[in-house]
């Protein structure tokens, strides 16, 4: 359904950003502060895109639509709308501002990050750091302009936004110095001067009596067949959320029970190996039915293993098992999707479980000289096993039984 100018006005920040959209790729992405931003989503050399088109109210609904209308003009020339814009600004700020190669560095590096982070980082910049050091020539910038840029980000409260602000901006700097236009990184000198990072655990559930309850609760979930399924999956896989939803049938193998994960869908860019449980084969057969069905969506189009309930072109929304949770009861607080890892990992540890093992079932990457030497099919043997014994733990604890778990020590 279009937008209204009534609907545009009422829209109301969330605990997150939202999008409203309009039609032919735009809308209007409200984000939790309560800034909103006109984008454009459109597939150029088979890429999906966004491009800014402005901020409401600065640009009204009218103006968006006639925005949106020439770049698609563009898009039907052959032309990308996105290049097309770097290039004007390039033109106007000078091809050795802060923009410029900012949009630069992010053009050409962002090709090997997901979709999603890439977004992020280009909205960061936008939000937080254009406005002010956009125009300015990278080579004059000094280290208290960019300490009053990320003061005014932490001012908000974003603190954790702030660090993450400046992380980008060494970055760029450090490439303009490798690139000849600047010679050296003013962030380097404001190091500690912005307040520490809180720490940040993602809420998981570790008492095996509780445990046993989130299981059950989680058979008697009476939501969407598909998210119950990934909700069941969940526990047996503990693989990062993302991964779980993005999941794709060609990867499966449901005879040999092992699901390969491609490297361009990992965190740590490496492919990566899960053994499946015998509960785990039998979700994912009873589940393939439903779909598996690559004859229903369009050519070389993925094969989603838990698809949009609205769309089989699309993966199940980012939010699809953590709103379930809720549903069951469980607060932010209490559970969240990525908890399912860090519940594996500490009863997994606790019950002797090779530490190396562990680790590289989580596809965690290692920073020392023994670990950097494992490639992903390292302990797949011993991964085997410790799936089936945590798979058969977990069936105890939703059995309500006083559950002895199968001690493996190193």
């Amino acid at each position: 359904m279009a937008l209204t100018d009534i609907a545009v006005r009422a829209a109301k920040p969330q605990g997150r950003t939202r999008k409203l959209f309009d039609g032919g790729g735009l809308y209007l992405e409200v984000n939790p502060a309560g800034g909103k931003w006109w984008r454009w989503k459109y597939r150029f050399g088979g890429k999906e895109k966004r491009l800014s088109l402005g901020v409401y109210p600065d640009v009204s609904l009218k103006s968006a639509r006639q925005r949106r209308d020439a770049v698609r003009q563009q898009l039907a020339a052959g032309i990308d709308p996105g290049q097309a814009r770097k290039a004007q600004k390039l033109a106007l700020g000078g091809a050795d501002s802060f923009e410029a190669i900012a949009l630069e560095w992010h053009t050409k590096f962002s090709s090997a990050w997901a979709a999603s982070h890439g977004d992020r980082v280009l909205r960061r910049f936008e939000n937080d750091l254009f406005p002010w050091l956009g125009r300015r020539p990278i080579a004059d910038i000094k280290a208290p302009e960019v300490l009053s840029v990320a003061r005014r980000i932490e001012s908000r409260g974003a603190v954790e936004t702030a660090h993450r602000a400046m992380q980008n901006c060494g970055q760029v700097f450090r490439y303009a110095v490798a690139t000849g236009r600047a010679e050296r990184d003013p962030t380097v000198d404001i190091r500690g001067a912005l307040p520490p990072r809180k720490e940040r655990h993602h809420a998981s559930i570790i008492e095996p009596k509780r445990i046993g309850e989130l299981l059950r609760a989680i058979d008697t979930y009476e939501g969407f067949f598909v998210t119950k399924c990934a909700l069941r999956l969940a526990p047996l896989v503990f693989v990062r959320p993302g991964e779980l939803r993005r999941a794709q049938w060609p990867e499966i193998d449901l005879d040999a029970a092992e699901w390969r994960i491609p490297a361009e869908r990992m965190k740590m860019r490496e492919p990566h190996v899960v053994p499946l449980s015998r509960q785990a084969v039998d979700i994912l057969r009873e589940l393939e039915p439903l779909t598996n069905r690559v004859s229903s969506v369009k050519a070389n189009a993925p094969s989603f293993v838990f698809p949009s309930a609205r769309s089989a072109e699309r993966p199940m929304s980012e939010n699809a098992v953590l709103a379930a949770l809720r549903r069951m009861g469980y607060t932010k607080e209490e559970m969240t999707g990525h908890g399912f890892r860090s519940m594996a990992s500490t009863l997994l540890h606790e019950q002797g479980w090779n530490h190396q093992v562990i680790e590289r079932q989580l596809a965690h990457a290692e920073r020392n000289a023994v670990s950097a030497a494992y490639n992903f099919a390292e302990h797949l043997a011993e991964r085997r096993k410790m799936m089936q014994a945590w798979a058969d733990y977990l069936d105890g604890l939703r059995g309500d039984a006083d559950v002895v778990p199968l001690f493996r020590h190193a």
